[in-house]
């Protein structure tokens, strides 16, 4: 991601308020950056924050320090694009200081800028028809992508992220209870893109729906599950995609399982060898897919066809599928257990270090 320069709009916090506002003026940014001698963030200063100095009294020649404010609005140096575009739009926040574990300022963020990103080709389709039937009685009543997840439904977190990360064409596969999704997402403009819904008459599996798309799309696509929670940099999915020349790629999760017991590894009734309560590793299925428009030729139509069933069959045919592992937050909210624990993590993993005082 790429930030803008901040070292122009850094200042001491001895700096005379008219060198500061010259700064503010000719740098367009509309912020000043107070740091001390070994660079760490003291403190911003606005053109408001100079102006209610000036009306308490304060002359130009005063130190920055006077009209600074301290413990600012900051985020860390790690969080993805679209988590930090949602939290500069829901708190008003123009400028957005990115600092380390340290407190050492490394970056800026301006919204202006992050607004004006280039916008994907990509298409994404997600799979938001399921009956959710693990989660009942919860889902009675709501289909499984309105579930909400740190006060908003988990669907709607999905395609923040997506419209924060420049993707603009999203398809919505829906079956049951399909009117109370399109009740809340409509046409998407809301979110600044432009939402199209493949109805499902009858429930069509993890890639069924793909036949339902109007035409073949011109680029990779995208496909997801709708009851997922995670920070993936959905672009970096498809520049890995188009570095392994992939005609199909599925991310992964590494999953760990220890056997609670000692395991005796034998050669006909001798023991060869003892391990206890060993852990196991695999990697596991993310629900989260990058396809090239051919592959969509594989898909049968108007029947049941899951996406697992789309790989074993490319695969058969020679296709080129590779897998993407996740490292990012990830959870499946799928059953209670779960569903609770991504309620519990949401505001620790999806909202920057606020210092505000």
């Amino acid at each position: 991601m790429t930030r803008a320069k901040f070292q122009d709009v850094c200042v001491t916090p001895e700096t005379a308020l008219q060198d500061v506002i010259r700064g503010i003026t000719e740098t367009g940014k509309q912020i000043a950056l107070v740091v001390d001698e070994a660079g760490r963030l003291l403190g911003t200063i606005t053109d408001g924050d100079i102006r209610r100095g000036i009306l308490r009294g304060l002359a130009l020649d005063a130190p920055a320090r006077d009209v600074m404010k301290e413990n600012p609005i900051v985020a860390g140096p790690d969080l993805a694009r679209d988590v930090l575009l949602r939290y500069m739009r829901d708190g008003r926040v123009k400028q957005l200081p990115i600092v380390d574990g340290d407190g050492m300022l490394v970056g800026l963020e301006l919204l202006d800028d992050m607004l004006s990103a280039p916008k994907a080709e990509n298409w994404v389709v997600i799979m938001a028809g399921g009956l959710g039937t693990r989660l009942r009685p919860i889902t009675e009543d709501i289909p499984k992508p309105l579930v909400p997840v740190g006060g908003r439904p988990v669907l709607e977190t999905i395609i923040e992220q997506l419209a924060g990360q420049g993707f603009t064409r999203i398809f919505l596969a829906v079956n049951y209870l399909a009117e109370q999704v399109r009740d809340h997402f409509g046409d998407g403009s809301r979110w600044g893109v432009r939402i199209d819904y493949l109805e499902e008459e009858t429930r069509m599996g993890t890639a069924g729906a793909l036949t339902l798309l109007p035409q073949r799309p011109s680029a990779p696509f995208l496909v997801m599950n709708a009851d997922l929670v995670t920070d993936i940099d959905f672009r970096r999915l498809l520049g890995f995609h188009a570095d392994q020349t992939a005609d199909a790629t599925m991310c992964v999760r590494e999953y760990k399982f220890q056997v609670p017991y000692g395991v005796v590894e034998t050669k006909g009734n001798r023991i060869t060898a003892l391990t206890e309560k060993p852990t196991h590793s695999y990697f596991v299925n993310s629900g989260i897919y990058a396809l090239e428009p051919e592959v969509l030729d594989l898909v049968p139509r108007g029947h049941f066809y899951d996406m697992t069933t789309l790989f074993d069959d490319l695969l058969a045919r020679d296709g080129h599928g590779v897998v993407f592992p996740v490292h990012e937050y990830w959870i499946d909210i799928g059953q209670f257990d779960d569903l609770e624990k991504a309620r519990t993590e949401f505001q620790a993993v999806f909202t920057p270090k606020d210092k505000q005082a």
